[in-house]
């Protein structure tokens, strides 16, 4: 056969399979480089690099979790108002002089409680995830205002050691003088991404939850516990979402009942930005990785030209829906 034959019989190259796969992340590291070149001393540098991975540790907890229940085609919008309510627990316990430990815990197993009721509403009542969790999302939110009396927790009810942790990381060195340490709020995103990872891609129960947002009636006619998987993975969410408003209250030393109001949408679009790197258009969690770092990397760079926070929230709003809708019509397209 000839070279110009051989040539010839070569498929072209997939160049909608390719943008499918790779264009969020092409997006990702070109948005990267504009900051880098706008703000070259200051947007690369290791201390910001680090410093924009415990900005978005408590915005990933949240999406990684929250991949779990979109794996099933779900989705979970009372994120935001339980870690508000998680805060609030946190603030009035230590109000009451109860441990730190047991406070932790209590405001762990308030989430898990409101992740068992949205799991109950959805996959035995039957109500779509949309209307269960826009109600919990009220009554969350209702809870977390009730139990706060409307005001705001502060000062020095929140003892050192929890600030102290939530604002600390480990030393790695100096840099310029300055000390450099990797922070522990991002330890605990990346130890949650790391659970999540291998819950989903590595066990049974991960390939059952991707069998079940597959197919749901499939998965019944095979055997699979549908209602009982759906509901344990609202647990899982209502547990991270939980985990979130205790990072988030450490972080500022702050509960207040609007706290976390802010991490549901962001967190259903670092999601759906991943999905936009699967030519399934399934979520994975290493998929929100990356939406959790490109909302992340925008909001710091926007800071750092000085963009207001409205067109900050303009702009990244209409990257979002750029980057979705050229997936969605290349899939829809092959």
């Amino acid at each position: 056969m000839s070279a110009e034959k051989m040539m010839s019989s070569r498929p072209p190259f997939a160049w909608g399979r390719f943008l499918r796969t790779f264009g969020t992340l092409i997006g990702f590291f070109l948005i990267v480089l504009f900051f880098a070149t706008q703000r070259p001393t200051t947007f690369m540098s290791v201390r910001n690099l680090l410093n924009i991975t415990q900005q978005v540790s408590i915005l990933g907890v949240v999406a990684f979790v929250m991949t779990v229940v979109m794996v099933l085609n779900d989705f979970d919008l009372s994120v935001g108002t339980m870690a508000s309510l998680s805060g609030i627990v946190i603030g009035v316990l230590l109000q009451a002089d109860q441990p730190l430990p047991v406070v932790i815990i209590a405001a762990l197993v308030v989430g898990m409680l409101g992740g068992l009721l949205n799991g109950v509403l959805v996959a035995y009542v039957g109500i779509t995830p949309f209307v269960a969790t826009l109600a919990t999302l009220t009554i969350f939110g209702g809870l977390a205002f009730s139990i706060s009396g409307g005001r705001t927790i502060f000062g020095d009810v929140f003892p050192d050691v929890l600030t102290e942790f939530a604002n600390g990381g480990i030393p790695l060195g100096t840099i310029n003088e300055q000390a450099v340490r990797l922070p522990h709020l991002t330890l605990i995103a990346l130890a949650v991404l790391i659970l999540v990872w291998f819950v989903l891609e590595q066990t049974v129960f991960g390939r059952r939850l991707y069998t079940i947002g597959g197919s749901m009636e499939a998965a019944r006619l095979a055997g699979v516990r549908v209602r009982w998987l759906r509901l344990l993975a609202f647990v899982i969410t209502g547990f991270g979402a939980a985990l979130a408003g205790a990072m988030l209250t450490g972080q500022l030393a702050t509960a207040n009942p609007t706290l976390g109001d802010g991490l549901m949408l962001n967190a259903i679009a670092a999601v759906f930005l991943g999905m936009t790197m699967s030519q399934e258009g399934e979520p994975h969690v290493r998929g929100t990785l990356v939406g959790v770092l490109l909302i992340g990397v925008l909001a710091n760079g926007f800071t750092q030209l000085g963009v207001d926070t409205y067109i900050q929230r303009i702009l990244t709003g209409a990257i979002i829906i750029a980057s979705v809708t050229l997936s969605s019509i290349s899939r829809r397209n092959r």
